[in-house]
């Protein structure tokens, strides 16, 4: 039998001149971040008593915890709506960006001895900390829906633009993750800076209150939060209260942007040495 010459590709890896996306090279590594987003998933819930339980519990006791000192006690107003309600529309976006950044914060430190020992973009890793969040979101936004119905709250002709606002979340949680995900493998102590940022960031967002409580001369200046923009949109989406997309919305988008694009632009300078100094 004749055999075929059959040519094994090669691959050469070369260092880029300047500061390169290579888009290319992180979709050709998908089925990679397929992997790393479905052993993400099955790590969180491995020997766990309640399992996907915890995506409803966590938002949902904090809801609860907000309608009594926010709702009875301090009496913040809801736009007219049963404030637990209020707070949760909310809580949904923000529990999901809050956990992805610190997931991403550490998905570097976390995968060191992959990282040192062979080459893929590094990239993948804070995506796919990203995106592994979300079977956590959709089980807290089908709990929200069951308690819109259950207070006689019909979604609004608005939810066709919901996808928009839900994709605002992830590109926030990725963008700002990247950089706290590089400077976290030089730098180790942002791992600890992060949950206090997550915990200002809270209070600077209308997750407790409406965004109509901000002075009209602050209007701008808090529209540079990329997810009062969100969370507003989610109410407004869903409940159909709220500010409608307006300065607020493209004030955020244009922030949100530049922050991804800039943080893929540190990422990819801090990539080349975070392998030898991880």
């Amino acid at each position: 039998m004749l055999k075929k010459n059959i040519k094994t590709p090669i691959v050469v890896i070369k260092p880029g001149l300047g500061v390169t996306f290579k888009f290319k090279e992180v979709w050709d590594y998908r089925e990679l971040l397929y992997f790393f987003i479905w052993r993400n998933i099955k790590v969180k819930y491995k020997q766990t008593m309640l399992g996907v339980a915890w995506a409803i519990i966590q938002p949902f006791f904090i809801m609860v915890v907000f309608s009594i000192f926010f709702g009875k006690f301090a009496k913040i107003p809801s736009e007219g709506l049963p404030y637990p309600i209020f707070a949760y529309c909310a809580l949904v976006p923000w529990t999901y960006f809050a956990n992805s950044l610190n997931n991403t914060t550490n998905t570097m430190v976390a995968h060191q001895r992959v990282i040192t020992k062979i080459y893929f973009p590094k990239l993948i890793l804070p995506v796919s900390a990203v995106l592994s969040g979300l079977p956590d979101f959709f089980i807290s936004f089908f709990v929200l829906i069951g308690m819109m119905l259950f207070y006689g709250i019909v979604p609004s002709a608005n939810l066709i633009f919901l996808p928009l606002f839900i994709l605002m979340s992830i590109v926030t949680a990725l963008a700002v993750g990247l950089w706290t995900s590089a400077a976290n493998a030089i730098y180790r102590d942002v791992s600890y800076v992060v949950p206090f940022l997550i915990q200002f960031w809270l209070f600077a967002s209308p997750v407790v209150y409406p965004s109509s409580l901000v002075p009209a001369n602050w209007k701008l200046l808090y529209s540079v939060n990329p997810m009062a923009g969100v969370i507003e949109g989610f109410r407004w989406t869903l409940l159909g209260k709220g500010e409608s997309p307006g300065p607020t919305l493209i004030v955020s988008m244009v922030v949100i942007l530049f922050i991804l694009f800039a943080g893929i632009i540190y990422f990819r300078r801090m990539e080349g040495t975070i392998a030898d100094r991880i």
